[in-house]
Protein backbone atom coordinates (compact mmCIF):
# COMPACT_ATOMS: atom_id res chain seq x y z
CA UNK A 1 0.00 0.00 0.00
CA UNK A 2 1.28 3.41 -0.89
CA UNK A 3 2.25 5.94 1.98
CA UNK A 4 -0.66 8.50 2.81
CA UNK A 5 0.81 11.72 2.90
CA UNK A 6 -0.10 14.96 5.11
CA UNK A 7 1.01 18.68 4.49
CA UNK A 8 0.72 20.95 7.64
CA UNK A 9 0.59 24.73 6.27
CA UNK A 10 2.19 26.27 9.13
CA UNK A 11 2.04 29.94 10.47
CA UNK A 12 3.77 31.53 13.51
CA UNK A 13 6.80 33.28 14.43
CA UNK A 14 8.03 31.37 17.44
CA UNK A 15 9.80 27.83 17.38
CA UNK A 16 8.22 28.26 21.68
CA UNK A 17 4.82 29.01 20.81
CA UNK A 18 1.74 26.45 21.47
CA UNK A 19 0.89 26.46 18.34
CA UNK A 20 4.57 25.14 17.40
CA UNK A 21 3.53 22.19 20.12
CA UNK A 22 0.50 21.46 18.37
CA UNK A 23 1.96 21.12 15.12
CA UNK A 24 5.05 18.89 16.36
CA UNK A 25 2.38 16.86 17.72
CA UNK A 26 0.53 16.95 14.07
CA UNK A 27 3.61 15.62 13.23
CA UNK A 28 4.64 12.54 15.77
CA UNK A 29 1.17 11.34 15.73
CA UNK A 30 0.85 11.28 11.92
CA UNK A 31 4.20 10.08 11.12
CA UNK A 32 3.47 7.34 13.73
CA UNK A 33 0.61 6.18 12.02
CA UNK A 34 3.07 6.18 8.76
CA UNK A 35 1.94 9.23 6.91
CA UNK A 36 4.67 10.95 5.27
CA UNK A 37 4.36 14.60 6.72
CA UNK A 38 5.04 17.64 4.84
CA UNK A 39 5.80 21.10 6.66
CA UNK A 40 5.17 24.41 5.41
CA UNK A 41 6.32 26.87 7.61
CA UNK A 42 5.65 29.99 6.16
CA UNK A 43 7.48 32.35 8.19
CA UNK A 44 10.23 30.25 7.90
CA UNK A 45 9.94 30.20 4.85
CA UNK A 46 9.38 33.73 4.64
CA UNK A 47 6.92 33.11 2.18
CA UNK A 48 6.09 36.08 0.01
CA UNK A 49 2.15 36.97 0.98
CA UNK A 50 1.62 39.73 -1.70
CA UNK A 51 -0.02 38.14 -5.06
CA UNK A 52 1.38 39.94 -7.86
CA UNK A 53 3.05 39.93 -11.31
CA UNK A 54 6.01 38.44 -10.16
CA UNK A 55 4.25 35.31 -9.41
CA UNK A 56 3.94 34.48 -13.34
CA UNK A 57 6.95 33.93 -15.08
CA UNK A 58 7.60 35.24 -18.61
CA UNK A 59 5.22 37.11 -21.05
CA UNK A 60 1.32 38.13 -19.89
CA UNK A 61 -1.80 37.23 -21.61
CA UNK A 62 -2.98 40.83 -21.28
CA UNK A 63 -0.11 42.88 -20.43
CA UNK A 64 -1.94 45.80 -20.70
CA UNK A 65 -4.60 44.92 -17.68
CA UNK A 66 -3.04 42.70 -15.44
CA UNK A 67 -5.96 40.30 -13.63
CA UNK A 68 -4.47 37.89 -11.46
CA UNK A 69 -6.63 35.19 -11.77
CA UNK A 70 -6.71 34.86 -15.58
CA UNK A 71 -2.76 35.15 -15.42
CA UNK A 72 -2.08 32.87 -12.70
CA UNK A 73 -4.69 30.13 -14.12
CA UNK A 74 -2.74 30.42 -17.50
CA UNK A 75 0.33 30.38 -16.09
CA UNK A 76 -0.43 27.18 -14.54
CA UNK A 77 -1.71 25.74 -17.08
CA UNK A 78 1.51 26.34 -18.99
CA UNK A 79 3.91 25.59 -16.08
CA UNK A 80 4.99 29.88 -15.77
CA UNK A 81 4.00 29.92 -12.17
CA UNK A 82 6.87 30.81 -10.03
CA UNK A 83 8.55 28.03 -8.40
CA UNK A 84 7.58 28.98 -4.70
CA UNK A 85 4.30 28.71 -5.82
CA UNK A 86 4.41 25.27 -7.84
CA UNK A 87 6.69 23.94 -5.15
CA UNK A 88 3.80 24.53 -2.59
CA UNK A 89 1.37 23.23 -5.61
CA UNK A 90 3.29 19.89 -5.41
CA UNK A 91 2.62 19.60 -1.93
CA UNK A 92 -1.07 19.88 -2.02
CA UNK A 93 -1.69 17.69 -4.91
CA UNK A 94 1.01 15.28 -3.20
CA UNK A 95 -1.35 15.44 0.16
CA UNK A 96 -4.70 13.29 1.42
CA UNK A 97 -4.96 15.52 4.01
CA UNK A 98 -4.42 19.62 4.47
CA UNK A 99 -3.66 20.57 7.91
CA UNK A 100 -3.76 24.73 8.60
CA UNK A 101 -2.77 25.34 11.95
CA UNK A 102 -2.52 29.17 13.24
CA UNK A 103 -3.56 31.28 15.84
CA UNK A 104 -6.95 33.49 14.92
CA UNK A 105 -5.86 36.86 13.65
CA UNK A 106 -8.45 39.07 13.38
CA UNK A 107 -11.32 36.56 12.82
CA UNK A 108 -9.65 34.42 10.07
CA UNK A 109 -6.02 33.77 9.44
CA UNK A 110 -2.79 35.28 9.56
CA UNK A 111 -1.89 37.46 6.55
CA UNK A 112 0.97 34.85 5.63
CA UNK A 113 -1.34 32.17 5.32
CA UNK A 114 -4.26 34.10 3.74
CA UNK A 115 -1.47 35.25 1.41
CA UNK A 116 -0.31 31.21 0.67
CA UNK A 117 -4.50 30.46 0.01
CA UNK A 118 -4.37 33.68 -2.70
CA UNK A 119 -1.11 32.41 -4.45
CA UNK A 120 -1.35 28.58 -4.21
CA UNK A 121 -4.76 27.97 -4.77
CA UNK A 122 -4.81 29.14 -8.45
CA UNK A 123 -7.90 28.62 -11.00
CA UNK A 124 -7.45 25.69 -12.64
CA UNK A 125 -5.31 23.93 -10.21
CA UNK A 126 -7.65 24.07 -7.47
CA UNK A 127 -11.21 25.05 -9.00
CA UNK A 128 -12.97 26.03 -11.94
CA UNK A 129 -16.51 27.00 -12.35
CA UNK A 130 -17.67 23.30 -13.47
CA UNK A 131 -15.26 21.81 -10.70
CA UNK A 132 -16.44 23.67 -7.13
CA UNK A 133 -17.72 22.47 -3.76
CA UNK A 134 -18.71 19.00 -3.59
CA UNK A 135 -17.89 18.42 -6.96
CA UNK A 136 -14.43 20.15 -6.73
CA UNK A 137 -11.12 19.19 -7.65
CA UNK A 138 -9.78 17.74 -4.27
CA UNK A 139 -13.14 16.23 -3.58
CA UNK A 140 -10.73 13.12 -2.72
CA UNK A 141 -8.77 15.00 -0.07
CA UNK A 142 -9.92 16.06 3.32
CA UNK A 143 -8.54 19.23 5.18
CA UNK A 144 -9.00 21.08 8.35
CA UNK A 145 -8.39 24.08 10.92
CA UNK A 146 -6.33 24.28 13.83
CA UNK A 147 -6.23 27.16 15.39
CA UNK A 148 -5.67 28.91 18.75
CA UNK A 149 -7.78 31.79 19.94
CA UNK A 150 -7.00 34.79 22.31
CA UNK A 151 -10.67 35.02 23.20
CA UNK A 152 -12.39 32.65 25.59
CA UNK A 153 -15.00 30.27 24.06
CA UNK A 154 -17.64 32.09 25.70
CA UNK A 155 -17.07 35.00 24.17
CA UNK A 156 -17.62 32.96 20.56
CA UNK A 157 -21.06 31.93 21.40
CA UNK A 158 -24.17 33.23 19.68
CA UNK A 159 -24.39 35.48 22.92
CA UNK A 160 -21.00 36.15 23.78
CA UNK A 161 -18.91 39.48 22.61
CA UNK A 162 -17.90 38.23 19.97
CA UNK A 163 -20.71 36.49 18.03
CA UNK A 164 -21.27 32.68 17.04
CA UNK A 165 -17.88 31.23 15.91
CA UNK A 166 -19.99 29.03 13.68
CA UNK A 167 -20.25 32.24 11.59
CA UNK A 168 -16.76 33.36 11.72
CA UNK A 169 -15.41 29.91 10.04
CA UNK A 170 -18.13 29.75 7.39
CA UNK A 171 -15.97 31.87 5.15
CA UNK A 172 -12.93 29.91 5.38
CA UNK A 173 -14.34 26.64 5.80
CA UNK A 174 -16.97 26.71 2.92
CA UNK A 175 -15.80 29.86 0.54
CA UNK A 176 -12.46 28.21 0.61
CA UNK A 177 -11.77 24.91 1.47
CA UNK A 178 -14.95 23.26 0.36
CA UNK A 179 -14.82 25.84 -2.21
CA UNK A 180 -11.86 23.77 -3.87
CA UNK A 181 -13.35 20.47 -2.91
CA UNK A 182 -11.96 19.33 0.28
CA UNK A 183 -13.84 17.50 2.97
CA UNK A 184 -13.64 19.62 5.89
CA UNK A 185 -13.23 17.49 8.58
CA UNK A 186 -14.36 19.73 12.26
CA UNK A 187 -12.25 22.28 13.20
CA UNK A 188 -9.74 21.67 16.12
CA UNK A 189 -10.17 24.61 18.19
CA UNK A 190 -7.91 25.79 21.16
CA UNK A 191 -9.38 28.55 23.69
CA UNK A 192 -7.05 31.20 24.46
CA UNK A 193 -4.03 28.92 25.51
CA UNK A 194 -2.48 31.80 26.15
CA UNK A 195 -4.14 32.42 29.50
CA UNK A 196 -4.21 28.14 30.70
CA UNK A 197 -2.06 26.50 33.30
CA UNK A 198 0.48 25.00 32.00
CA UNK A 199 -1.38 21.55 32.71
CA UNK A 200 -4.09 22.76 30.86
CA UNK A 201 -2.05 23.23 27.95
CA UNK A 202 -0.67 19.59 28.02
CA UNK A 203 -4.41 18.58 28.33
CA UNK A 204 -4.93 20.25 25.02
CA UNK A 205 -2.63 18.90 23.84
CA UNK A 206 -3.09 15.18 24.99
CA UNK A 207 -6.81 15.72 23.54
CA UNK A 208 -5.53 16.55 20.08
CA UNK A 209 -3.25 13.44 20.17
CA UNK A 210 -6.00 11.21 21.20
CA UNK A 211 -7.93 13.07 18.03
CA UNK A 212 -5.63 12.71 15.58
CA UNK A 213 -5.77 8.66 15.99
CA UNK A 214 -9.44 8.24 14.37
CA UNK A 215 -8.88 11.65 12.41
CA UNK A 216 -8.86 9.83 9.32
CA UNK A 217 -12.58 8.13 10.43
CA UNK A 218 -14.11 11.42 10.88
CA UNK A 219 -17.35 12.64 9.14
CA UNK A 220 -16.72 15.72 7.67
CA UNK A 221 -18.92 18.85 8.12
CA UNK A 222 -22.46 19.58 6.27
CA UNK A 223 -22.09 21.93 3.00
CA UNK A 224 -24.99 22.25 0.80
CA UNK A 225 -24.66 20.16 -2.42
CA UNK A 226 -24.28 21.63 -5.87
CA UNK A 227 -26.81 19.42 -6.96
CA UNK A 228 -29.52 22.01 -4.82
CA UNK A 229 -28.72 24.82 -6.56
CA UNK A 230 -29.35 25.97 -10.51
CA UNK A 231 -26.23 26.11 -11.66
CA UNK A 232 -26.86 28.27 -14.23
CA UNK A 233 -25.66 32.36 -14.80
CA UNK A 234 -29.81 31.96 -16.53
CA UNK A 235 -30.83 30.93 -12.92
CA UNK A 236 -28.12 32.84 -11.04
CA UNK A 237 -27.09 29.61 -9.51
CA UNK A 238 -29.87 29.71 -6.97
CA UNK A 239 -31.47 26.92 -4.74
CA UNK A 240 -34.06 25.51 -6.85
CA UNK A 241 -37.43 26.20 -6.00
CA UNK A 242 -38.45 22.74 -4.97
CA UNK A 243 -35.78 22.16 -2.30
CA UNK A 244 -36.78 25.92 -0.95
CA UNK A 245 -40.70 24.56 -0.47
CA UNK A 246 -38.91 21.34 1.14
CA UNK A 247 -37.42 23.37 3.53
CA UNK A 248 -40.07 25.41 4.94
CA UNK A 249 -41.24 22.46 7.51
CA UNK A 250 -37.75 22.88 8.83
CA UNK A 251 -36.89 24.44 12.15
CA UNK A 252 -33.20 25.15 11.33
CA UNK A 253 -31.86 26.60 7.75
CA UNK A 254 -29.52 23.85 6.02
CA UNK A 255 -26.50 25.54 6.50
CA UNK A 256 -24.81 28.21 8.59
CA UNK A 257 -24.46 30.13 5.27
CA UNK A 258 -27.74 28.82 3.64
CA UNK A 259 -30.05 29.74 6.34
CA UNK A 260 -32.75 30.89 4.54
CA UNK A 261 -34.38 33.25 7.11
CA UNK A 262 -34.29 30.17 10.10
CA UNK A 263 -32.52 29.97 12.84
CA UNK A 264 -28.85 28.61 12.29
CA UNK A 265 -28.25 24.67 12.57
CA UNK A 266 -26.71 24.42 15.93
CA UNK A 267 -22.50 23.91 15.48
CA UNK A 268 -22.98 23.41 11.62
CA UNK A 269 -19.09 24.38 11.33
CA UNK A 270 -17.93 23.19 14.22
CA UNK A 271 -19.19 19.60 14.72
CA UNK A 272 -20.02 17.05 11.87
CA UNK A 273 -23.76 15.62 12.41
CA UNK A 274 -25.90 13.50 10.36
CA UNK A 275 -26.51 14.50 7.17
CA UNK A 276 -30.45 16.08 6.64
CA UNK A 277 -31.91 14.05 4.60
CA UNK A 278 -33.46 16.27 2.23
CA UNK A 279 -29.29 18.24 1.50
CA UNK A 280 -28.34 14.62 0.78
CA UNK A 281 -30.56 14.19 -2.74
CA UNK A 282 -28.64 14.70 -6.06
CA UNK A 283 -31.86 14.68 -7.93
CA UNK A 284 -33.51 17.59 -7.17
CA UNK A 285 -35.51 19.36 -9.74
CA UNK A 286 -37.47 23.12 -10.61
Amino acid sequence: MAQKTALIVYAHQSPGSFNAAVRDVAMQELEAQGYKVLVSDLYAMNFRANATQDDIIGDHKNPELFQYGDETMHAWMEGHLSDDIMAEQRKVKEAELVIFQFPLYWFSVPAIMKGWIDRVLTQGFAFSLQKMYNNGIFKDKKAMLSFTTGATQTMFRPDGINGDINITLWPLQNGTLHFCGFQVLAPQIFWSPAHCPSAMRTALLDGWRARLKGLLTEKPLNFAPCELFDLSFQGGFMMWPKVREERESQPYGLTTGHHLGKPLPPDNQITAQPADESSAKPACKK
